[in-house]
């Protein structure tokens, strides 16, 4: 199983939602999980992580479930030479035991090497970077997921229900 994480925030607040799936053609999860706290940093471009890490690792310690890896929203690495972004903390927090894949939907200009992978209908490619696996297995696996849009329906869920948790708060 994997565990799909993402996060929102408002103000001082972040709310954080994870949804763990058995396989990822599945379009219903196995379980959800959401949290509320606490907003640890202010967004800076490419120190994401510093505002992302803790929320999240907090989100991966509630799930019960046995889990092989994390989707995080957001890049692994940064650049080609493996400078660290959100999903590689999340691995090294983690002493490696999860492989983690970031899809981000949006480009970070020194992110030229992340695996474009286009989806549905769209001309917008989804952007990955993996640790732990290899890319081509996710980019596979993530084209193969339920859903005829960019975003597949478990990454859109995880996405409305930390939205969601913001707005009932």
């Amino acid at each position: 199983m994997w565990l799909a994480v993402d996060s929102h925030y408002a103000n001082d607040r972040v709310a954080t939602a994870g949804i763990v799936f058995a396989a990822w053609t599945d379009a219903q999860p196995v379980a959800e999980y959401a949290s509320m706290g606490s907003a640890p940093e202010r967004y800076e471009p490419g120190k994401f992580y510093r505002r992302e890490l803790v929320p999240t690792l907090d989100l991966i310690r509630q799930v019960a479930e046995p889990i092989v890896g994390v989707v995080v929203d957001g890049y692994v690495t940064l650049d080609p030479a493996g400078r660290p972004g959100l999903g590689q903390y999340v691995y090294d927090a983690l002493d490696g035991e999860l492989a983690v894949a970031g899809v981000a939907k949006s480009p970070f200009a020194t992110a030229t090497h992340a695996l474009s992978v286009l989806r549905g209908k769209s001309k917008r490619p989804l952007l990955l970077t993996t640790v732990g696996i290899e890319a081509q297995v996710i980019a596979r696996r993530l084209q193969a997921m339920h859903g005829g849009h960019r975003l597949p329906t478990l990454l859109k869920r995880v996405d409305t229900q930390c939205r969601n948790a913001l707005m009932a708060s």
